[in-house]
């Protein structure tokens, strides 16, 4: 098994640059731009990574969503969902389509920040800061091997536990209760929740508080890609905002439905932003590109 840093990819670029500097931005001074009624935090990874730090200082229960396209579309069928990231502390973006839509409607976003880079990403500042981290989800014996991975990829970083809750727990109030209870007896800095969208954004949404966590962050499947369990879509296909082919021939089955079907809506919500961005509606949404 690899013991050192990974050498190719976003992941093996961000560990020098996470080392570069503090950045210069705080919670309240973030830029939110709107897209599709969602509040996008305008923020690159060094200022993704500088907020961490500000949540861990502030020790008040907090939690991260990273909207992607099937998100933009479950955010305007799903009323639970759609409370979870009006609830969410950060709304970081994960999608290449997401960043050329708020280039056309004036409203940039700088970066893109998926969960699988970003497991990469916070892990090795936490293990530069000695934050603690907890790996809550995914199937046993997952999130032990994604967790031994990134301890030998990034020596010093502190595992304050491990759960991987059996399925349909948080409909059981007693299970859904151990876990929290778990989680906020371990004191950790930082949860990644891998339960899988939606469940994920509602879970951490009502259990924020119980487990009272400075930071908690929705990673969907990056326990399977960074355990190796699934092999991630080569860069080209990161890039290019082609991983869900990747991912849809991997998992037909599962996810022929969400990416041909549902997240077909999207088509849709962006023709009506156009049409209030540059159309009639442009004078009420002049506001949200500043």
């Amino acid at each position: 098994m690899n013991t050192a840093a990974p050498k190719s990819g976003p992941a093996a670029r961000f560990v020098s640059d996470a080392r570069a500097g503090e950045p210069a931005l705080s919670l309240d001074d973030v830029r939110v731009r709107r897209l599709f009624d969602i509040p996008f935090c305008d923020v690159t990874c060094e200022e993704t990574l500088g907020l961490i730090d500000e949540l861990v200082r502030a020790r008040k229960p907090a939690y991260i969503a990273t909207p992607n396209i099937d998100h933009v579309c479950r955010f305007h069928t799903n009323k639970a969902f759609r409370a979870a990231y009006l609830g969410a502390r950060l709304v970081i973006c994960d999608g290449m389509p997401l960043i050329w839509a708020s280039r056309i409607l004036g409203r940039p976003l700088r970066q893109k920040l998926s969960g699988s880079d970003l497991i990469y990403w916070i892990s090795a500042h936490a293990a530069q800061r000695g934050y603690s981290v907890y790996f809550f989800g995914a199937q046993e014996g997952v999130a032990e091997q994604c967790a031994m991975r990134l301890c030998e990829k990034f020596p010093g970083l502190k595992v304050a536990g491990i759960h991987s809750p059996p399925y349909g727990f948080h409909a059981d109030p007693a299970a859904n209760a151990d876990a929290t209870q778990q989680i906020r007896k371990s004191g950790a800095d930082i949860v990644y929740v891998a339960l899988g969208s939606p469940k994920q954004e509602i879970w951490m949404c009502e259990n924020a508080d119980p487990c009272g966590i400075p930071v908690m962050i929705g990673i969907g499947g990056s326990f399977d890609f960074v355990s190796g369990r699934v092999r991630r879509a080569p860069e080209w296909m990161q890039r290019t905002s082609l991983e869900w082919v990747w991912r849809l021939c991997q998992e037909p089955r599962r996810l022929w439905r969400r990416y041909l079907i549902e997240d077909a809506l999207i088509f849709k919500l962006f023709t009506v932003e156009l049409w209030n961005t540059y159309g009639f509606g442009r004078a009420r949404h002049g506001a949200s590109k500043s």
